[in-house]
């Protein structure tokens, strides 16, 4: 049934609403007490509250399903986002008036490329703009920017529907490496037939996030991995004490001289990342000038992301 405003007795308070949104997205009072940075009991308190001002229930709860939200709160949902959305902007309208960036961003993205190429870079962007302050979350499965886990996503793929602003970031390669030592120490590698006689190190593939990362068979078939992880970071040093040949992204690899490529031109794949945020954080300015930031680091490291170089290059530098 709608929420007429009939039914409203008493004022909404907006802090009651922001309670209410993170319990939404989280389904978990103690989750969203978490992100809040308070106690459960203060989530619960706020919630009753707002559920009397509205006259209505607005979550169904139990200790098995946590928070799930009823109809009426399901359509407050809708209203309580725009609200937020709202008040974002005006608060980056007001505050960015003068000349100083400032404000928050949350920007999730894998975890390799999170780790080996976007925190060097934020730790540049940050010195450009010292008021703005960055999470950076940089983990091996998705993030949902409908939920409001972050503003900015860097994905392996391109989200399918929602209400994004997305764009094309890179290309980037991956290729075979194997560490000097164990080049040394096991039998030549003369072409892909000699593949199958060695270890490898790769993904567990029923954990894999994305079938985007299950390239291991289709690129070496026959090959069997000893050493499998969900963490690409993982395989990066397994690879570098020796354990075995990984298929890495060259951004992480060619970086690091204590790892050779092994047939470079034979074992090739590329993949693309997507920069996304929803429509209507896009044209925040501390959004805008990072959005720009990044898609200049990339410009920049076109090399590096190709296989073609071993340097990482910042933003500005000469």
């Amino acid at each position: 049934m709608p929420i007429h405003p009939d039914l409203v007795p008493g004022k909404l308070n907006w802090d009651d609403l922001r309670f209410f949104l993170e319990v939404a997205r989280t389904q978990r009072a103690s989750g969203a007490a978490k992100r809040l940075g308070v106690d459960y009991t203060t989530v619960a308190r706020r919630i009753r509250v707002l559920e009397d001002a509205m006259g209505t229930l607005l979550f169904d709860k139990s200790r098995s399903g946590g928070f799930t939200l009823t109809a009426e709160g399901q359509q407050l949902v809708a209203y309580a986002d725009a609200m937020e959305s709202t008040v974002q902007s005006a608060c980056d309208q007001v505050a960015n008036t003068g000349q100083a960036l400032s404000g928050h961003v949350r920007i999730a993205s894998t975890e390799g490329f999170g780790c080996f190429f976007l925190a060097p870079q934020l730790t540049r962007f940050r010195a450009a703009h010292p008021h703005v302050t960055v999470d950076l979350l940089p983990v091996p499965h998705f993030v949902s920017l409908t939920k409001r886990e972050a503003d900015l996503a860097i994905a392996l793929e391109r989200p399918e529907r929602g209400p994004y602003v997305c764009t094309k970031l890179c290309d980037y390669r991956l290729g075979l490496y194997a560490s000097r030592e164990y080049l040394a120490s096991h039998s030549p590698i003369a072409s892909k037939a000699d593949l199958p006689d060695h270890a490898f190190i790769s993904y567990v593939d029923d954990l894999a996030f994305s079938s985007e990362l299950l390239y291991l068979e289709r690129t070496v078939p026959g090959a069997t991995a000893g050493l499998r992880t969900t963490s690409v970071i993982a395989q990066y040093f397994a690879a570098l004490q020796g354990g075995g040949l990984a298929i890495l992204p060259c951004f992480i690899a060619a970086q690091q001289p204590a790892l050779v490529p092994v047939l470079p031109d034979e074992v090739v794949v590329t993949r693309c990342f997507w920069l996304y945020c929803r429509e209507d954080l896009r044209k925040l300015r501390r959004i805008t000038v990072l959005w720009e930031y990044l898609r200049a680091a990339a410009e920049d490291n076109r090399a590096l992301l190709a296989g073609e170089s071993g340097e990482l290059r910042l933003v500005g530098d000469t």
